[in-house]
């Protein structure tokens, strides 16, 4: 079996069919590789302090249609939250709670331009070895993928900032 890029991320997964998410652009191998990336963080609590960097670099990577209203959605909300973590790190829960408040004005997001390309993505992230490991390169990831799209970077802070009451 072959190679094939991720219309998504630009990695490159293995080809086949199967289930992917419903209204982010990925490949079913990348979609594959996600869940796996994901069931190691769930089954080890060690893991756990970056699991929503996972999750919120995969859905920046993964932008979908600018006619489906959620995935414009997903995509600023999970940039702002990369944004909240990266720029401003606070405790998981602070991080969630401001995720919250943002949710109640993402109405107010525009289609925002996906990036050409993304160093890193999802099929960088080791399956085995350290936890250390495991975190690093998540970190890695997700500052990679929060610095593809410096373009909309001053409107993410804008409009989170307008978002949470200036906080």
């Amino acid at each position: 079996m072959g190679l094939e890029p991720c219309p998504g991320c630009g990695g490159a997964f293995a080809e086949g069919d199967g289930p992917t998410h419903p209204y982010m652009l990925s490949s079913p191998g990348c979609w594959a590789r996600y869940g796996e990336v994901l069931a190691r963080e769930y089954s080890h609590p060690e893991l756990l302090a970056t699991h929503r960097l996972s999750v919120d670099a995969y859905a920046v990577q993964h932008p979908g249609s600018r006619d489906d209203r959620r995935a414009v959605q997903s995509v600023g909300l999970h940039l702002a939250r990369l944004m909240l973590q990266l720029d401003r790190p606070a405790a998981p829960r602070e991080t969630n709670d401001a995720m919250l408040g943002l949710a109640k004005a993402k109405a107010t997001l525009p289609w925002l331009e996906p990036p050409s390309s993304f160093a890193l993505t999802v099929a960088d992230i080791p399956l085995d070895g350290s936890f250390d490991d495991h975190v690093a390169a998540v970190r890695a990831w997700a500052a990679d993928a929060w610095q593809a799209w410096e373009a909309h970077h001053r409107f993410i802070r804008t409009w989170a900032r307008e978002a949470l009451g200036g906080r």
